[in-house]
């Protein structure tokens, strides 16, 4: 099982980080590994809306498709892929600190399956320096 929780504050509103990080289309601007998204469905986003994401992590081309599968406007967004050795679940959750700044908090878990298994500790560490550089690459953007 890979479960790995990172955040981070941004000096921005809550209303602002959350925007900017719940639209997919900013995903590559902000995501180290993700070089390009794909709507599957019609925006704007919704339950059951399906993005495939196109990656690199890890020195291998990834393309996978997240399904929304809760959403609550400026609190939480969660993304969910059943597909491949690795299915993933990602949360951003959203917490304003005060007016002009916002924790920013993203999880991964997930459980892999057959040969995948093997890696899932490796897998954390991976993940987790991932998330801070992602973290770190949003919270820059947003403090422009």
């Amino acid at each position: 099982m890979v479960n790995v929780t990172t955040d981070v504050l941004i000096a921005c509103s809550l209303k602002r980080v959350a925007e900017y990080a719940s639209d997919p289309d900013h995903a590559p601007e902000w995501y180290v590994n993700i070089k390009s998204v794909e709507w599957k469905t019609p925006r704007p986003l919704a339950i059951g809306s399906q993005i495939v994401f196109k990656a690199q992590f890890l020195g291998k081309k990834l393309e996978y498709v997240y399904e929304i599968i809760e959403m609550s406007a400026g609190q939480k967004l969660v993304m969910r892929t059943a597909d491949g050795p690795f299915p993933m679940e990602t949360t951003y959750l959203w917490e304003a600190i005060d007016a002009r700044t916002t924790r920013m908090t993203l999880r991964n878990k997930g459980t892999p399956s057959g040969f995948s298994k093997l890696f899932a500790p490796w897998m954390s560490v991976a993940i987790r320096r991932a998330n801070k550089k992602d973290l770190k690459l949003i919270k820059k953007l947003l403090e422009k």
